[in-house]
């Protein structure tokens, strides 16, 4: 069992046919909304998403959020090849588990990626997605050029410290470290310890660019304005291979639209959940 964090909250584990087991969060009632975080030192479901995912609990909606294998609560095995379908693969086996076949996907950066991969794999169990800058649209080269991906790199690859950690979030993550409390890193923090580099040493998130025009579902999505973490180039490949997408560009905005612009994200995908 993982260690827990204070203030990161436990909620439900799925045992997987692979043999993983997965943490998950899992609040009210209706069509599930399904939530994927983020890469980085000491991610989980709850840091990325805490402002959101009761919101829609509260305004109708399940909200499943789960800690992607490899980060939060969940197993991170140090024996296992980090591709994208393995994530897709775990993230399958939690929700035939929890009896879930048809979802809304939520995903930023990383999580993005997967929503995607997922999307493309199992098309008919997808019934929107809401993509935050997602990756797996770019060469993984163009993604590493970024700055606040070599601070990432720099980061995971020089072992826990705390005051790294913390200059990663605030440069990396955010337009404004207003944003950046005590809590949420002490959060990140306390996942971070309990990680190991197998996660990024074997990461391998391809360029799906080219089938972006076979996702079939509604699709929403937003970038800010001041992304350090995803090339700009994304914006147009998204809005001009998706033929169903709106996609919001946010001013005064990092990596973290959901975070530091909360109330518009969570406005934008109520509405959009609701009518599409």
């Amino acid at each position: 069992m993982p260690q827990l964090v204070e203030g990161l909250p436990e909620g439900h584990y799925a045992k997987l046919a692979n043999g993983h087991t997965i943490h998950y969060l899992d609040q009210g009632s209706g069509e599930p909304v399904v939530f994927l975080h983020g890469s980085g030192s000491g991610a989980s479901g709850h840091s990325n998403f805490k402002f959101n995912y009761p919101f829609l609990a509260e305004n109708g909606f399940r909200s499943i959020v789960p800690d992607l294998i490899g980060y939060g609560y969940s197993d991170k095995p140090d024996d296992v090849e980090y591709h994208i379908d393995f994530f897709v693969e775990c993230v399958k086996q939690t929700l035939d588990v929890i009896g879930v076949d048809s979802v809304h996907l939520i995903g930023n950066s990383l999580g993005g990626a997967i929503a995607i991969r997922f999307a493309l794999t199992y098309p008919d169990q997808v019934k929107t997605l809401n993509l935050m800058a997602p990756g797996g649209i770019e060469d993984q080269p163009s993604y590493f050029a970024m700055p606040g991906m070599a601070i990432m790199k720099e980061v995971f690859t020089g072992g826990p410290n705390k005051d790294a950690l913390e200059q990663f979030i605030r440069r990396g993550l955010v337009y404004d470290d207003k944003h950046v409390d005590e809590q949420l890193v002490n959060e990140r923090w306390g996942i971070f310890q309990q990680q190991n580099m197998q996660v990024i040493n074997t990461m391998v998130v391809p360029n799906m660019e080219d089938q972006l025009g076979e996702l079939n579902c509604p699709i929403i999505a937003f970038w800010g304005a001041n992304e350090n973490m995803m090339p700009e180039t994304g914006i147009a490949k998204l809005t001009k291979k998706c033929s169903n997408i709106r996609l919001t560009i946010v001013s005064e905005c990092g990596h973290w639209v959901m975070v530091e612009h909360k109330d518009l994200f969570n406005r934008m995908t109520l509405d959009f959940l609701r009518n599409g």
